[in-house]
């Protein structure tokens, strides 16, 4: 009788808040491991590999765009084929063996050019790195790439997957919590990151500031890969991303057609067998030619499937065909937050000619000062979610108290804002400099507080917290859920636009401005350069920016128009991983 009722009783269903301690925990070891490589890389290859700041700052750009751009292919990889969980774990281990390699950059003896006198440095008399060693240092990079490239379009939105369930009547607001705890998880990463790792860098050197890293990856991969039998696992769908190419080639082929007039019922257009969407929408009424029937005798089998599907495509896939291109735009607005997000390598070089310290004692890593940021970030989006929302939402009537795009136009606003005090802080320190007669001795300490800083990096956050969040929230909102790992592959994109339009201004402001004899905005010596004006620029492409998105955001329309009712629930895994699968990943 018992084993009757055992047999009777429902599976118990997975997801939910007992995935959290394995998810976050996760996350946490492993943007610690990664965030704590960044704030003081400029400093690595300027000191260790004895790079000039443009060159460092290049390497940086380019390594950080091909950090942003795999996630794209990640998401497909994800979304098309092996699911969110296999990815995140193949590429977890991708990265550790990418955080070993720089870790045996500094290991091992002449991984790295020999030590040069710091005043060598800015007159550009030490030794560079060889062949060998830049392929060690670079091939650590492209295997954290990869890995990188896996894990961030997939762990938002495989969290995500844990939670959003159509039939929870407050999935809307528990979505956009997770969202906002989830950022606020990666903001106290990187305050940890940039904190202690950062300290013990400085403090300890490369060999062991390197090698916490290293022991925090492997740490994440286990956590994660503990909580394999609890996860919602969504299988990957290779007809949707299929269906956006066969969608696009349809289109094109059926240019010639005429489109049914409007109130022509819904014969005229293919539907997928159980699908809810029976006509096209008539946005972007040019991209609906994919899916008429023109003789059913010919465009059909038997069993009503389309007989070329790229000659004839489901209304489906139009719909998400057009989702797509409707976003565009709006994501192109996202490449200037890109932009001024990946100037954070700069400040340490600022901060190392500035009195760090907070105390008799105690001196605040050059690599620290973003933190500020983050901490900003972070507490903003706990007020935000726990006090503001809720008022907002009486005043509004949404239930996210502001628009998704609302929030992103604060945050472009405020990021303007941020380059502008940027570029004001830096005019201040250099003219102290010179005034100090500091001109010709960079290394010099001015006489001026390195908090200074503080006020541009809070800024910077908080511009963040409501452009990008909003950005993840939108992306996530308005593609079908199947494709949610692409939707949140676009932040990752347009961060990587946003390194390679930055690698472009940077080489063009040091070209331009280094002409005839004359010193570089950007140059080695920071009292010499003209830092100040660089921002200056950056501050006048965002305002620029700023106006931009107003137009794509009045030309958007509506949200919420763009996620239709999937025909049928998303296909979930509800076998185990089993042990033997685990051991080949590893």
């Amino acid at each position: 009788m018992d084993q009757e009722k055992m047999s009777q009783q429902p599976p118990k269903r997975k997801g939910g808040l007992k995935t959290i301690p394995f998810i976050m925990t996760n996350e946490i070891f492993e943007k610690v491991a990664s965030f704590g490589l960044m704030p003081n890389m400029i400093i690595y290859l300027t000191e260790v590999y004895h790079m000039t700041p443009v060159t460092a700052g290049s390497v940086l750009f380019i390594w950080g765009a091909i950090s942003y751009f795999l996630p794209i292919f990640g998401a497909f990889l994800s979304d098309a084929y092996l699911g969110r969980f296999l990815v995140i774990a193949i590429a977890s281990v991708a990265c550790l063996q990418g955080m070993v390699l720089l870790w045996l950059t500094a290991m091992l003896p002449g991984a790295n050019p020999p030590a040069c006198d710091p005043a060598d440095l800015v007159l550009g008399k030490c030794q560079s790195p060889s062949n060998s060693q830049l392929a060690l240092l670079f091939s650590s990079f492209a295997l954290i790439s990869i890995g990188t490239g896996g894990i961030r379009p997939c762990s938002l939105a495989f969290g995500a997957d844990q939670f959003d369930r159509k039939d929870n009547p407050q999935n809307e607001r528990t979505l956009q919590t997770f969202f906002n705890w989830y950022y606020a998880t990666i903001g106290i990463s990187f305050i940890i990151a940039s904190t202690v790792i950062v300290y013990i860098q400085d403090k300890m050197g490369w060999k062991v500031g390197f090698g916490v890293p290293v022991v925090l990856m492997a740490l994440s991969i286990v956590f994660f890969l503990l909580g394999s039998f609890l996860y919602i696992k969504v299988r990957g769908n290779s007809s949707m991303l299929t269906g956006l190419a066969q969608a696009i080639v349809a289109s094109i082929k059926n240019q010639r057609l005429v489109l049914p007039s409007e109130t022509a019922d819904c014969r005229y257009h293919h539907k997928k067998g159980g699908s809810n969407i029976m006509v096209p929408t008539e946005n972007l009424r040019s991209l609906n030619k994919a899916c008429i029937i023109r003789n059913p005798e010919e465009d059909l089998n038997p069993d009503g499937s389309a007989a070329d599907p790229w000659k004839l495509c489901s209304v489906e896939q139009v719909e998400v065909l057009k989702s797509v291109v409707r976003v565009m735009p709006i994501w192109s607005t996202g490449i200037m937050p890109g932009v001024i997000i990946n100037q954070q390598m700069f400040p340490p070089l600022q901060a190392g000619t500035m009195d760090r310290h907070m105390g008799s004692k105690f001196q605040i890593p050059k690599g620290s000062f973003g933190v500020f940021g983050i901490i900003t970030l972070t507490l903003w989006v706990a007020i935000y979610d726990r006090l503001i929302v809720p008022r907002l939402a009486k005043i509004t009537g949404r239930p996210r108290g502001l628009s998704l795009r609302q929030r992103m136009g604060i945050g472009l606003a405020i990021s303007c804002i941020a380059t502008a005090v940027a570029a004001t802080v830096e005019g201040m320190r250099r003219r102290r400099a010179i005034e100090e007669g500091l001109a010709d001795h960079p290394s010099a300490i001015v006489n001026m507080s390195a908090m200074w800083l503080v006020p541009q990096n809070c800024l910077s956050g908080l511009a963040e917290a409501f452009n990008i969040i909003a950005q993840i929230e939108f992306y996530y909102s308005e593609f079908p859920k199947s494709m949610a790992s692409i939707g949140m592959s676009l932040i990752s994109l347009g961060l990587g636009v946003g390194d390679l339009v930055a690698s472009l201004i940077l080489e063009l402001v040091d070209k331009r401005s280094g002409r005839n004899g004359r010193v570089s905005w950007v140059a080695a010596n920071l009292n010499r350069g003209h830092f100040d004006y660089y921002y200056w620029i950056l501050t006048l492409l965002s305002v620029c920016n700023f106006f931009y998105f107003l137009v794509c955001s009045w030309a958007y329309g509506e949200e919420g128009k763009n996620r239709f009712h999937e025909e049928e629930d998303l296909v979930v895994e509800e076998l185990d991983t089993k042990p033997g699968e685990l051991s080949v990943i590893l």
